[in-house]
């Protein structure tokens, strides 16, 4: 008997199948009958759910390759993909070349099987973004929103707007993912705590179930930016990662054994409220000194502006009040370029801050404000080489996102993605 249907016998005879399950099924060997019928599903689910994430994230590749990287016999991978291209989850893509014999036939998932969207609920604009199995963007669209007045109606309106925009041509949509600001509490009654936005337990999957019938997954956008990273950009390939985000606020994803760190209630990872100065400046979520005040985008453009004795940055909005910003530093010295040469400073002590307590293999930064930040890298680098320990340091690096400003939406787009690959193409139901 194998293991697997060892432990199942042995949940039988413990009472974990009563006597009143065994009464449906007439007695206790029909019962043994169903209790095996329901391993080999779960067998055949794993096995399913394997192949297509392998393929998903690696693909394409050949039968061969499938059954060297997952361990699973050739017979067995052959009779699994050839339900999954029956079930129009995989396709062929091409034969790889041959010196002799049978050439062998490529394989990935099916790129238009379904799409899904992702959705980034920044602090300046809601972006929506549609997405096909091969992560291809098909449409996006921009919704901009007042930080002070982003309620959760307009947030919700701007999110279903978006989503009738980028799905209205394409019917078959798997799912929608949501990355949003602040501390995502998962369960039933999803809550998301926003203390910047002002949002205080806001029920935003109860509010978005009222306009979308579409299976919903949401999550914190820093946490939605490290999957994305993770899976197709800056994290690939490492087990140990911070992701952080840099925007108008500050957040973070420890990423440790591959899998995301969340804590008691999910709210890992709020980096931008660690506290950098004592007694520092105040920040927007009611302490001081917190590291977002000094490099989050509202931050650094309230520095710049005091040290221009309140003459801000030229620019209708924030991104281009900081563009303008780097630009000007780039020109010379000045208060542009102290306040960006201060700013990499704390960036850099921030970031020996994470690599001292979570030892990661890659410190990646990402997020619209890291990005116009970008010619600033080595002095953060500097600075961290001189606040965090020196093994930690020398085994990090320390560098940019690849996948700019729309990981955050994209990241989101997975959410639906990694429920049907962890269900073995299943499709999730609302």
């Amino acid at each position: 008997m194998s293991p697997l249907k060892w432990d199942v016998a042995e949940r039988v005879k413990g009472g974990l199948y009563s006597g009143a399950q065994a009464s449906k099924t007439g007695n206790w060997r029909e019962l043994g009958v169903e209790v095996e019928r329901a391993t080999n599903r779960s067998v055949r689910q794993q096995n399913r759910s394997a192949l297509l994430t392998k393929l998903f994230l690696d693909g394409p590749l050949t039968r061969q390759d499938l059954s060297r990287s997952t361990g699973l016999s050739q017979p067995a991978v052959s009779n699994v993909v050839g339900d999954l291209i029956d079930d129009g989850l995989v396709v062929e893509a091409g034969a790889l070349e041959s010196d002799g014999g049978r050439p062998s036939m490529m394989l990935r998932v099916a790129p238009r099987y379904g799409v899904v969207a992702g959705v980034d609920v920044g602090e300046t604009r809601v972006r929506v973004e549609l997405f096909d199995l091969a992560m291809s963007q098909l449409a996006s669209v921009d919704h901009p929103i007042d930080p002070s007045s982003a309620s959760p109606a307009t947030v919700v309106r701007h999110i279903a707007a978006g989503l009738r925009t980028v799905t209205s041509p394409y019917p078959d949509v798997l799912g929608v993912g949501v990355g949003v600001s602040g501390i995502v509490q998962q369960g039933p009654a999803l809550q998301v705590y926003a203390q910047t936005l002002g949002w205080d337990g806001v029920p935003l999957g109860a509010l978005l179930r009222e306009v979308t019938d579409l299976p919903l997954y949401i999550d914190n956008g820093a946490k939605t930016l490290g999957q994305a990273e993770m899976w197709f950009g800056a994290g690939r390939g490492s087990r140990h990662a911070v992701f952080a985000l840099v925007g108008s606020g500050v957040g973070a994803a420890v990423v440790t054994n591959g899998a995301t760190y969340r804590g008691a209630s999910s709210s890992a990872g709020e980096w931008g409220h660690t506290t950098l100065v004592y007694g520092g400046r105040p920040c927007r979520c009611g302490s001081r000194g917190c590291l977002e005040a000094y490099v989050g985008a509202e931050g650094i453009l309230d520095r710049y502006r005091t040290a221009r004795r309140g003459r801000p940055a030229p620019g209708d909005d924030e991104e281009s009040r900081l563009t303008a910003l780097v630009a000007a530093a780039a020109e010379g010295a000045g208060p542009a370029r102290a306040v960006l040469d201060e700013t990499a400073g704390y960036l850099g002590a921030g970031v020996a801050n994470l690599i001292n307590l979570f030892n990661p293999e890659r410190v990646v930064l990402g997020g619209w404000a890291s990005m116009t930040l970008g010619p600033l890298l080595p002095l953060i680098r500097e600075s961290a080489s001189r606040h965090a320990l020196r093994q930690p340091f020398e085994q990090a690096r320390i560098e940019l996102g690849q996948l700019g400003v729309d990981a955050v939406a994209l990241g989101a787009a997975t959410l639906p993605v990694a429920r049907l690959l962890q269900e073995g193409g299943a499709r999730p139901v609302p």
